[in-house]
């Protein structure tokens, strides 16, 4: 299976404290990879290593056999890479619908945000764009809440609006901030469905603490603690594996609903 993203020899310091050691991955086409571990054992740097919001140390990421220099954050529609945070990141003062448009930009040709600012858009280019949006919302099934604002909704219903503005973008990567938490068992099992969906047309990393979603929807897992890889393996071998039994050893490992 051709590896689409890799993280090879990954290591990021703050000050005195070491937060990756030499992490190395990969993420092959049509497969979801999870990432998981303790708390404090490197999770968060390590998305935001691969969004391109922290820089490592030492290593290198590589995108389709390119190694990605300097990566940052605006640069990875372009490349076919969307993202997912976990804070969500939506416009209060947009709607729904206009939310997601700003993931479909990279099919625009005069761009979201002129047209956002008045500056003129072929109404070809407008509709199709609207068009592309509103499957994503139905693909989440919340066409229905386009027209409102996103602080209107509950969280279930913006978490998927933002999963629908990744997804609207049709990109071959999809980088998950623990997309399960804020839900109720059943809205994650929702999630994981919905997830394991988009293997046919991308790869997903999915950074996440519920056990119960990671072990039901991902291919392979990569386990870190105190920022190193201690087992990589399909999620019956994570399992069964004594080091990241030992790991977990008095961690609240989260495996219902989120207390949030």
């Amino acid at each position: 299976m051709a590896e689409t993203f890799e993280m090879s020899g990954v290591s990021v310091n703050f000050g005195g404290l070491v937060a990756l050691s030499d992490v190395s991955l990969s993420v092959a086409a049509g497969q979801v990879l999870g990432v998981i571990g303790p708390n404090g054992a490197g999770k968060t740097t390590l998305f935001n290593v691969a969004c391109g919001f922290v820089r490592p140390d030492t290593g290198t990421l590589t995108w389709r056999g390119e190694e990605l220099r300097k990566l940052r954050p605006h640069q990875l529609a372009g490349l076919g890479i969307a993202r997912s945070l976990q804070e969500l990141g939506l416009f209060d003062r947009m709607t729904v619908l206009d939310n997601v448009l700003v993931g479909a930009d990279r099919h625009a040709t005069t761009g979201f945000w002129p047209a956002l600012l008045g500056l003129p858009r072929r109404a070809k280019d407008e509709r199709a764009l609207r068009d592309r949006a509103m499957a994503a919302l139905e693909e989440f099934d919340i066409a229905d809440v386009a027209a409102r604002y996103p602080a209107s909704l509950p969280y279930p219903v913006r978490k998927r609006v933002a999963l629908a503005r990744a997804l609207v973008g049709e990109p071959d990567l999809l980088l998950l901030d623990e997309p399960a938490s804020g839900l109720s068992s059943a809205e994650m099992a929702e999630i994981g469905e919905l997830v394991r969906g988009l293997t046919d047309r991308m790869s997903v990393m999915l950074v996440e603490h519920h056990m119960d979603l990671v072990m039901s929807v991902c291919d392979d897992i990569v386990v870190l603690d105190f920022g190193k890889v201690i087992a990589r393996g399909a999620p019956a071998e994570i399992q069964a594996d004594p080091a990241v039994q030992a790991a977990y050893l008095g961690e609240d490992v989260v495996t219902g609903a989120d207390s949030r």
